[in-house]
């Protein structure tokens, strides 16, 4: 918020700090540099780098994102204490301006069982905590750390307190993903009514999602006044995470008007990939039902919304995945698809409504979608050319015969060796690799003649123990069209083999397929027993 403009909403990032906190490991200065990065061409306002005091190495880390920063302003975390305050500000000051954000316990669980003070003392501390911060900077964020379980006498007494000692933004979070949204805008209003001097500082949320409210907690607060928004990318954080960065920005750009013209800085087309960039340094997929990010944001599979978006996207998308930076929606056929996808997809590839039997093909995609759960566009262009299920299943080029893989640690060079049967022949390839799996597909490339690249590799395990089944699932671009492959075994190298080749016979078949259409036809329906 600015005083030109009282609407604009502050969006305060909290991935490097709070969000780094939920994972297993730490996160190296260049990663921090890079999301901090992307962060700031993302629109962030501020971005909380990091707590100076707790180790040398996130001390250096946020000294080397204050320096490079130049819109987005570097913010580091304290405690109420002297020391914490001077790191913060010895990280900070190589930057033309910072902020120090600093902290301290307001409920009576916290303030008696953890800090063991009373209230009074605490009050004291954080008075203290505020001005010491002032000293450095005019930009001084204060905590009423568990706000929302705070006695609301004591809260309006420490917000009070605190803009008295030179806060200028009082941030009132949610540590435990307690409230509710009624009850935590109910508290807002409160402090806006009691607190006399609140006009002199911004007033701050930042929620967590332990009850899966943090969103709702946020917007809400909004409502009711709150002019600043603690986040994460991908909801990153302590326990169930904080506030998502990425909902709360396209919510308020959504419901602008229904929210009294709100707004953010929030570069909108940066969202997927900066929330892919955080997910990959941080080792944290996106779960695919995401609000979005996810994989399935924008992805329809139901009939009835699959013929809705067909006529009018607006019927099932309240917002466009090009809006976010995604190149568009995905239309997943399955059992529950209708013929108007089909025939939808059918003229994508370029087929006459007038060359095919709907019916017919819509009877057998049916038997192919139950039998293999999400039906490609390749799979259904196979329909055309072959009279069975079981007969597009036999025309496979490649069968995985034989593999052998050596790899015996750092100084030793990954070697493999496949046996492939290819047609009616059986065909054996030697390679070497950076990995075994890379010396593997360097064999099957040589085998199979089919040179794509491969955009995504993906393991699960299908079960548990240590025999549990090893599920790769790879993606590969061959020439300008996406292909898909699976393959499980017990042995990942082995699993990965055979998804390779699974991706490498679809694209044999759909090369086949292409070289019957471009044969003269004697009529205008392909031959349906042709392979």
């Amino acid at each position: 918020m600015t005083a030109s403009d009282p609407n604009r909403i502050i969006i305060f990032d909290t991935t490097l700090r709070d969000g780094e906190q939920a994972l297993p490991q730490s996160l190296s200065a260049r990663q921090k540099l890079q999301i901090a990065l992307a962060l700031e061409q993302l629109g962030v306002d501020v971005i909380e780098t990091g707590f100076p005091v707790s180790s040398q190495g996130d001390f250096e880390s946020v000294q080397g994102i204050a320096r490079v920063l130049r819109r987005a302003v570097p913010c580091g975390l304290s405690r109420a204490v002297a020391g914490d305050i001077d790191a913060c500000a010895k990280a900070l000051s190589v930057a033309e301006r910072f902020r120090i954000h600093t902290f301290i316990a307001t409920s009576e669980i916290h303030v008696k069982d953890k800090l063991r003070k009373d209230f009074s003392q605490i009050l004291e501390m954080g008075v203290e905590a505020v001005k010491r911060a002032r000293r450095y900077t005019d930009d001084v964020e204060f905590s009423c750390e568990d706000a929302g379980r705070t006695p609301i006498d004591h809260l309006c007494r420490m917000v009070e307190a605190a803009i008295a000692a030179g806060a200028t933004t009082v941030n009132i979070p949610d540590t435990v993903g307690f409230t509710l949204p009624e009850e935590f805008g109910g508290i807002i209003t409160t402090l806006y009514n009691r607190v006399p001097n609140i006009d002199k500082a911004v007033i701050s949320v930042h929620c967590h999602n332990d009850l899966g409210m943090a969103t709702a907690n946020s917007l809400t607060a909004v409502m009711h006044g709150a002019r600043q928004i603690e986040c994460c990318m991908n909801g990153l954080g302590e326990r169930a995470g904080n506030c998502s960065l990425e909902e709360v920005a396209m919510a308020i750009r959504l419901r602008e008007a229904y929210m009294g013209g709100v707004h953010t800085g929030i570069v909108a087309k940066n969202i997927a990939r900066t929330s892919g960039l955080v997910a990959k340094i941080c080792n944290e997929p996106v779960p695919p039902h995401k609000a979005i990010v996810g994989s399935n944001a924008f992805a329809h599979s139901s009939g009835i919304h699959q013929d809705g978006v067909l006529k009018n996207r607006e019927t099932y998308e309240i917002l466009t995945p090009e809006s976010v930076g995604f190149t568009g929606n995905t239309m997943r056929m399955t059992a529950r698809s209708g013929r108007h996808m089909i025939r939808a997809c059918l003229r994508n590839l370029g087929y006459e409504d007038d060359s095919y039997d709907l019916n017919e093909i819509y009877a057998r995609f049916l038997k192919l979608a139950d039998k293999k759960g999400q039906v490609f566009d390749y799979d259904l262009e196979a329909l055309l050319f072959f009279s069975t299920l079981d007969e597009e299943e036999e025309e496979n080029a490649f069968e995985l015969d034989h593999i052998s893989v050596m790899s015996g640690g750092s100084h030793s060079i990954p070697t493999a060796s496949v046996r492939l049967r290819v047609g009616k022949r059986t065909r054996t390839e030697s390679s070497i690799g950076n990995g075994p799996i890379d010396a593997v597909y360097n064999c099957i490339t040589r085998l199979t003649g089919i040179r794509c690249q491969l955009t995504s590799f993906t393991i699960t395990a299908n079960g548990a123990g240590m025999d549990a089944l090893g599920q790769v699932n790879v993606t590969v671009d061959y020439d300008g069209r996406i292909f898909h492959g699976m393959g499980m075994s017990v042995d990942i190298v082995e699993a990965a083999a055979l998804a390779l080749i699974h991706a490498a016979n679809s694209i044999d078949r759909a090369a086949k397929i292409r070289e019957s259409r471009k044969a003269p036809q004697e009529d205008a329906v392909p031959a349906m027993n042709t392979p």
